[in-house]
Order: structure tokens, then C-alpha cells, then sequence
């Protein structure tokens, strides 16, 4: 009552019931992931590697994969894992600078456009926070609430000329600028390193997010190892 139908990823033979069209496998193992393997894939999550590919890789199923990696992305640090070098934590004077830029995205399809909204630290390049939505001045705002409270109090932004940033940013420590100044030219560095890195922001890529919750969380896993491997050499 019931007929081969393929194989499943691990290579054992899939079989499908002629009534009721459900797919089973004979002699089904429960395969344990190792924390070994769970740190293996904890580092392709932050390369340029779709799901199903690193289910391809690691032999695990999609399903799996998909239940740790929310599990994964639930547990990221909301303040992304920023640390201020000593020397500026033991200064009385402190001259912060910082740069912020929006890059588009989309979640399902390219008519529900996601824009990222990044804000980092010119000294050691580290991301102060992010913020995921439209492009308007509410999304601005929210940007800047997630900001810590010792750049909004003394930080000066660099931004380019959208017209979303000066109604949130402090008049005196606001500067619009052009590329051609370079004032903005880390964090529109950095927006090409996600795009090579982060899989679902590719240009032209099947790998992009199919829900918003995801979108976030792995933008969010990355922002937060990035700032782990910049917080490592500043000491």
C-alpha cells in the first residue's frame, strides 16, 4: 500500500502511502547534533550560506535548522554587544563620532521593501544599534531611541542627505554630507560587507527572508559577532 518516493537528505530511501499520500522513512534514526556541530553552524550562519545549504552541508534537516536558529536569534543581546574602549571610559573628555545610513531589503518579495537603518561608532567601527521598518521619520525616530543614551547626549552623526535625518538628529551635532567627503565612508562599507556576508541581503538571491521575524533576528545575530570580532582587537 505504499511506494519509494526518492530519498531524504541523509540518503535513507522515502516512501509515500498510496491512500493517503503521507511520506514516511523506514527504521527512522534520531540524529543528536553535537555542540561541536551546533559552533559549525553557528559560524556559517554568519558567512554567505543559505539554510537549505547548510542543511546540505551539515546533514541536518530543514525543520531542525529552523527551530534553532529562532531559539539562536532570541537569545542575541539587544545592545548588539558594543563596548566602548577604556581609554574612552576613563576620559573626562569624550569626542564621539558616528555615522548613519539606511540600506534596503525586502522580506517575501520586493514589493515589501524592509529598510535597515545602522548606526556606528567612527572610532572603532563597532554597530551602536539598528532598526528595521520603512525609511520615514518615525522609522528615524526609532533608530534614535535605540541609540545609547551617551551618543545622543554627545555624539556628532554624519549621515547623507535623506530628509528623514534632520528632523530627528541634534541640529548642532548633525551633519549631512556627501560621499565625496568620506564622512560617511564606514558605514557605507560596512553596508557592502552585510551584503557579502549576511545571505538574505544579497542582490538576486533565493536566500532571502520569507518572514520578518527572521529578517531581523539574523541581521541581528550578525551585527552582534561583528561587534565581537571589533571589541576583540580594540582590547
Amino acid at each position: 500500500r505504499y511506494k519509494k518516493n526518492g530519498h531524504i537528505h541523509t540518503g535513507k530511501q522515502n516512501y509515500r502511502c498510496k491512500d493517503c499520500g503521507r511520506q514516511f522513512v523506514m527504521d527512522c534514526e534520531f540524529k543528536e547534533i553535537k555542540e561541536s556541530e551546533k559552533e559549525l553552524i553557528n559560524r556559517a550562519l554568519l558567512e554567505r550560506n543559505s539554510l537549505r545549504g547548510i542543511c546540505r552541508i551539515f546533514s541536518v534537516s530543514l525543520r531542525w535548522l529552523l527551530g534553532y536558529v529562532a531559539e539562536l536569534y532570541a537569545k542575541t543581546p539587544d545592545d548588539l554587544g558594543f563596548k566602548l574602549p577604556s581609554k574612552y571610559k576613563n576620559s573626562k573628555v569624550q569626542l564621539l563620532f558616528a555615522q548613519v545610513d539606511e540600506m534596503w531589503s525586502f522580506v517575501g518579495s520586493k514589493e515589501n521593501k524592509q529598510w535597515i537603518w545602522l548606526a556606528l561608532d567612527v572610532s572603532t567601527r563597532q554597530i551602536i544599534a539598528f532598526h528595521v521598518g520603512g525609511r520615514s521619520a518615525q522609522d528615524a525616530e526609532k533608530l534614535w531611541q535605540q541609540i545609547p543614551e551617551g551618543y545622543r547626549e554627545k555624539a556628532f552623526f554624519f549621515t547623507d542627505h535623506w530628509e528623514a535625518y534632520p528632523s530627528v538628529l541634534p541640529k548642532k551635532r548633525h551633519a549631512a554630507v556627501g560621499k565625496h567627503t568620506g564622512l560617511t565612508n564606514r558605514i557605507e562599507r560596512f553596508n557592502c560587507t552585510m551584503r557579502q556576508r549576511v545571505s538574505r541581503l544579497v542582490r538576486s538571491s533565493l536566500a532571502f527572508s520569507k518572514n520578518i521575524e527572521n529578517h531581523i533576528g539574523a541581521i541581528k545575530f550578525f551585527l552582534f559577532h561583528y561587534n565581537l570580532s571589533k571589541a576583540a582587537l580594540l582590547g
